[in-house]
Order: structure tokens, then C-alpha cells, then sequence
């Protein structure tokens, strides 16, 4: 039980990704406390992980307001006693398109979310992590380092990609009060975005979906994508203390797709 007696908070809680992450949570032993903008998809994930509602918490959080990050930190203290580790998810990924086509004001929101809304989170947590000597987890993406030839997620990327290089930062600044500072950086992963853009791609073009998947899969070292649960288990051992001695560091969980 990795998360024995622990509480996470986890940002961005829906369908996909926020979700397994939150699940991971409770299945290792931990508390979990849910932030996401929309109360219905936080009520809907707590009952399926929690029913009986004994190692939950969820509270309506917008990233972007100080103010409600402070209260789902809160929250995690009244419930739980403390915060042990913060797993950021939330997050603006469904803007298309690059430099040229650029619309740079929904870049500045995107920026106001992925980046300095996961620094606002962060910070709301702090007191309780100096009290744990925590852990902060950050989902990046592998767009960052490695831009897709199928999509183009410019503003996405380069917003996550300022976030790997805030880590750094916040990994020397909060080391003495044995806090760790992680990045998960996610390849293609089997979840509901990618589902649907298989989908999508395969009615476009007229072919099966198992052909588009293919596409993906055959660039892999494994045979197979990542799944939302697979980055969500590194998400998980990052939180832990299984992971006492690493900060600093991105972990790509891409089956081998990019090697560094």
C-alpha cells in the first residue's frame, strides 16, 4: 500500500486521466481530494472510487483562482488532517494548431492555466506539504520534448514545457523542506482523448479503427500504448515515499515510444 494513510490531492478530475489517478489513490491505501471545475464529474468519480465516501473529498475547483485553490488545499486539511502530495492533472489540451494559425490571447489562457495555474495549486499546498515533507507531481506531456507529426498542440506543449522548467526551480527551492517536485511526461495513452481521436481519424478516412491504432502502436517499443492507468500508477510512486530520494526528474511513460 504505497499511499498507506496518505492524502493526495489531484487537480483535474473527469473522465480520464484525474480520474485513475484519484482511483490509484484510495487503491494504494490513500485519501484522496478531487478539484476539478465541473461538481457533477467530481460526485460521479468519488462515488466510483469511494461509495461509502470514507477516503474522499471533493470541492469544485477553478486553478485559475487563487482563492479556490486554497480552499480545496483546505479542505484536504479539514478531512484528512494534512496533505502528504499534490498530483496536478488539470489542464487546457484541447486547443489545435501552431505558430502560424496562433491565436496567442487563448495562448496566454492556456499559459494562465496549464502553467501558472498548477504554480497557484502548488503554492496552496505548501503549509501542509512543509508539514509532510511532500511530494508535488506534475503531468506533462511528451509533446514537450517531442513534437507529434499527426497533431499540432503548440500552445499546449509549450505551456507544459515551461511547467518541466518551473520544476527545476521549485525542486531546489522546496528540497530543504523535503518536498520533491516530479514531472510525468505522457506519450500517446489509451484513455478517452486518444479513444476519440482513433475514432475520429478512422470515420475521416474511411478505414477501420484498428488500423489508426496500429498507426500508433507500431512506434513503440512495447506493443501497446500506455494507458491512463499505467501514468497514473507513476503518478501514484512518485507521491510515495517509495520515491523519497527523486526530485527534479520527468519520467516518460510512452512504452518506449521516445528514449532519453
Amino acid at each position: 500500500m504505497l499511499l498507506q494513510g496518505k492524502t493526495v490531492i489531484v487537480s483535474g478530475v473527469g473522465a480520464g486521466l484525474g480520474h485513475q489517478v484519484a482511483a490509484a489513490v484510495v487503491r494504494d491505501g490513500g485519501n484522496a481530494v478531487l478539484g476539478a471545475r465541473t461538481e457533477a464529474n467530481l460526485a460521479k468519480s468519488a462515488a466510483e472510487i469511494d461509495p461509502e465516501g470514507l477516503h474522499t473529498a471533493y470541492l469544485p475547483t477553478d486553478i485559475t483562482d487563487e482563492g479556490q485553490c486554497a480552499a480545496l488545499a483546505e479542505l484536504a486539511r479539514a478531512r484528512f488532517g494534512g496533505i502528504d502530495a499534490v498530483v496536478h492533472v488539470a489542464a487546457w489540451d484541447s486547443y489545435f494548431g501552431g505558430l502560424e494559425d496562433a491565436d496567442f490571447g487563448t495562448w496566454s489562457q492556456i499559459i494562465d492555466v496549464n502553467l501558472l495555474g498548477t504554480l497557484r495549486m502548488t503554492r496552496a499546498c505548501l503549509d501542509g506539504l512543509k508539514v509532510a515533507g511532500g511530494s508535488v507531481v506534475i503531468v506533462g506531456t511528451q509533446s514537450a520534448v517531442a513534437a507529434p507529426s499527426e497533431v499540432q498542440q503548440a500552445a499546449y506543449a509549450a505551456s507544459k514545457g515551461a511547467l518541466t522548467s518551473a520544476m527545476y526551480s521549485m525542486a531546489r527551492e522546496l528540497g530543504p523542506h523535503r518536498i520533491r517536485v516530479n514531472t510525468v511526461l505522457p506519450g500517446w495513452m489509451w484513455g478517452p482523448p486518444v479513444q476519440a481521436f482513433v475514432t475520429f481519424t478512422a470515420h475521416t478516412e474511411g478505414v477501420p479503427e484498428a488500423e489508426v491504432h496500429a498507426r500508433l502502436t507500431d512506434r513503440m517499443a512495447l506493443p501497446d500504448l500506455a494507458t491512463d492507468g499505467d501514468v497514473a500508477d507513476a503518478a501514484v510512486f512518485l507521491a510515495s515515499d517509495r520515491a523519497r530520494a527523486i526530485t527534479g526528474q520527468s519520467l516518460l511513460v510512452n512504452a518506449g515510444e521516445l528514449m532519453r
